[in-house]
């Protein structure tokens, strides 16, 4: 599986992978902890519409986990694969649109 990994993310050895999962598990523990004060700051609560809680994460939580991302990313040493990773993401996402205009 590490091989596998580290074809895919173009990285040289073992510690690599390590540092690149820990960055994700880091980022999801910071973005669950700041959702949680966030959506109580908000007056949001499990009681709330789910309309309103997907709309809050979508436009709110989703792009604070990509900064969060790139800060852990910094922090472990691995900003420049994390920025790489993040462009390549936000160009697959924008191909889906153009994808769908063309179309119509």
């Amino acid at each position: 599986m590490i091989e596998k990994l580290k074809q895919r993310w173009n990285v040289k050895n073992g510690w690599d992978v390590l540092i690149i999962l820990l960055v994700f598990a880091c980022t999801g523990f910071s973005v669950l902890y700041v959702k949680k004060g966030l959506f109580a700051l908000i007056g949001l609560t499990e009681a709330s519409p789910a309309w309103l809680r997907w709309g809050v994460n979508i436009l709110i939580i989703l792009p604070l986990y990509q900064v969060i991302l790139l800060i852990w990313g910094w922090i472990w040493g691995k900003f420049s694969f994390f920025w790489e990773f993040e462009k390549r993401m936000f160009s697959r996402i924008g191909s889906l649109f153009k994808k769908k205009r063309a179309e119509v």
